[in-house]
């Protein structure tokens, strides 16, 4: 496997704070070719399911190999793409839940959950939700017009920026200035988790890369405990695809019972992890000593859009990668939602590791992680595929040109050829020295 692949890791690794002596444990290996996009999007793949194996490994103690196959990375980051129920493909996006023409450019929107697509509605002054109709109020409109408007209203929709306007903007500029994530121990003593039980994980995220967070706990054996409000379930595709291993449950926390109910299991908890806004949950006081929590946010919990429900898809659109995967009049999207799977293992990962220092020096463990700052490791951290590197330019006959380097290389070998090409026929029909 190249050098990209493992640069990928080697740098996801340190801001894990891992051993470098462990990358040497990961082998990869698969089909090529998949999830093919503009940016590094198969190299994000791999780098965050190969850290996820490191982290689960280290835990437990293992030699390893961590095994990353590309065959098997890709179809788990399509993944509810390939579910089905009973034969049935599902439903991952709604149709209000799409690129629409503005005034002056592109807007996306997200409104799969009812509450989401109420607030669009109202937003634009719609009664009913034809698709016709939301796209003639929304043409109508300045597109940062409609992303503030219907975000006051508590829906969710973003106007297309390149990545120039998205490095101008202040959310972007804050998202640039901070590292991909944070891991920082709480200065107060805690008490060891115990360790003749299963590792308890409560589970209070949405959509994808909580989940797939939590999924992965599961699958290394944690007790997954998933709490939703009882009159906003899991979407049912979204549930069936992302909460297998995993136990769930219906709890009110504005009910003083539902609320007992769930301070008793946060007490007995070993890690939280949470996928709402940020500031969302703040009201339930949610820190114990000696938790391990991790906190995932689409924007970030700073900046002027610190406060802001997000999805991957917006968060494509926001940032430039929807301009960079198409252009400003055509605007494309990436082949999987790699940051919120991505940021999923990555999660998955920084939630291990903090487990494996928590048990060597003890204290309360806080992880941080954004959709953004995984959509900024992507398109400004991660090796890109540039030509310039493998292309040259000779002056000769015909002019000056720029042409490719032979991929053929060894040590001893010619860097390259000792003659740029004639004028076709000028040559003397003889061999050279006789």
């Amino acid at each position: 496997m190249d050098n990209t692949v493992r640069t990928g890791t080697e740098l996801l690794w340190a801001e894990l704070g891992g051993d470098p002596a462990l990358l040497d444990r990961v082998a990869y290996g698969g089909p090529s070719g998949l999830l093919p996009a503009r940016l590094p999007v198969m190299d994000l793949a791999r780098a965050t399911v190969a850290v996820a194996g490191l982290a689960a490994v280290e835990r437990a103690g293992l030699p390893g190999p961590v095994r990353v196959d590309d065959g098997a990375v890709a179809t788990a980051f399509v993944s509810e793409r390939h579910l089905r129920v009973d034969g049935r493909a599902p439903v991952n996006f709604a149709p209000l839940s799409r690129f629409w023409r503005a005034a002056d450019g592109w807007v996306r929107t997200h409104a799969n959950y009812p509450h989401h697509k109420a607030a669009l509605l109202g937003a634009l002054g719609r009664s009913d939700d034809s698709v016709d109709g939301v796209a003639a109020a929304i043409g109508e409109r300045k597109a940062v017009e409609v992303e503030t408007a219907v975000y006051a209203a508590g829906g969710l929709a973003v106007a297309l920026r390149t990545p120039e306007e998205w490095a101008a903007h202040e959310q972007g500029r804050e998202v640039a200035a901070r590292p991909l994530l944070t891991r920082d121990r709480l200065d107060e003593a805690a008490p060891r988790r115990r360790s003749d039980r299963p590792l308890r994980v409560l589970d209070l995220t949405r959509v994808i890369a909580g989940p797939v967070a939590t999924r992965t706990l599961a699958l290394l054996g944690a007790d997954v405990l998933r709490i939703d409000p009882p009159g906003n379930p899991e979407l049912p595709d979204q549930h069936a695809d992302t909460n297998v291993g995993k136990r769930t449950a219906a709890l009110d926390l504005d009910s003083p019972s539902d609320r007992r109910a769930f301070d008793e299991l946060l007490d007995a908890a070993d890690v939280l992890v949470t996928g709402y806004r940020p500031g969302a949950l703040d009201r339930f006081d949610l820190h114990r000593p000696g938790l391990v929590t991790a906190r995932l946010s689409a924007w970030g919990d700073y900046g002027p859009w610190g406060g802001r429900r997000g999805f991957d898809s917006l968060v494509q659109v926001a940032t430039g990668i929807a301009v960079t995967e198409g252009s400003p009049d055509d605007p494309g999207a990436l082949p999987a939602q790699a940051l919120d799977h991505g940021t999923g293992y990555l999660l998955a990962a920084a939630v291990l590791r903090s487990l494996t220092e928590q048990n060597r020096d003890g204290g309360t463990r806080l992880v941080r992680l954004a959709l953004a700052q995984t959509g900024h490791w992507l398109t400004h951290t991660l090796p890109r595929y540039e030509p310039e590197r493998w292309l040259t330019e000779s002056a000769g006959p015909l002019g000056r040109l720029r042409h490719a380097l032979s991929p053929v290389s060894y040590e001893g070998g010619p860097t390259g050829w000792q003659r740029p090409p004639g004028i076709a026929g000028a040559d003397a029909p003889e061999w050279l020295g006789a």
